[in-house]
């Protein structure tokens, strides 16, 4: 058993908060990340211009929030584990059809979700090929797999670097 002095469990307090802090720093970059896409979308492939896609006040959509914690979170174990076929890496496969899976489960439970609150959800992909009820399609879930994989190769490792530096301060 683990006995903790005093000035040891204000140490561990404070470093559980700095971890929350972390986090919430975290799923708010993954938002705005999230908002940045849903413009590019909306402007370059749809040809609307800039349509402030935000769900809570200011640029936050909280379901890219998620999904970016979700990401990071469950696949930062497998990332690390080098799984080899021969001698060539098979991890960022891996992790790809990995993050296609979760995100394309948070994005169907989300719009029924948001139906049984609000009595519809904001897309439809009804037009794109295959798609499930308008709820979910293969070009979105594929997309999110790319930007996956540049959240959990890329930004992540950046963002931790970050945070660590911030920690330390």
């Amino acid at each position: 058993m683990k006995v903790l002095t005093k000035a040891k469990c204000s140490l561990e307090l404070e470093k559980e908060k700095t971890n929350w802090k972390i986090w919430f720093l975290c799923f708010l970059v993954f938002c705005f990340i999230g908002w940045i896409y849903e413009i590019l979308v909306f402007d370059l492939e749809l040809g609307y211009g800039f349509v402030n896609r935000g769900f809570l006040f200011g640029p936050w959509l909280p379901v890219y929030g998620a999904g970016g914690m979700l990401i990071i979170l469950s696949m930062r174990n497998i990332k690390l584990r080098k799984i080899k076929i021969g001698k060539t890496s098979i991890t960022p496969v891996i992790c790809f059809f990995a993050i296609i899976l979760l995100c394309t489960t948070v994005e169907l439970i989300t719009s029924y979700a948001m139906e049984l609150a609000t009595g519809s959800w904001l897309w439809d992909y009804t037009n794109d090929f295959p798609n499930f009820q308008g709820r979910i399609a293969l070009k979105s879930s594929v997309r999110f797999g790319i930007i996956g994989i540049i959240a959990l190769y890329g930004i992540w490792p950046e963002l931790d670097k970050g945070f660590k530096r911030f920690e330390a301060m």
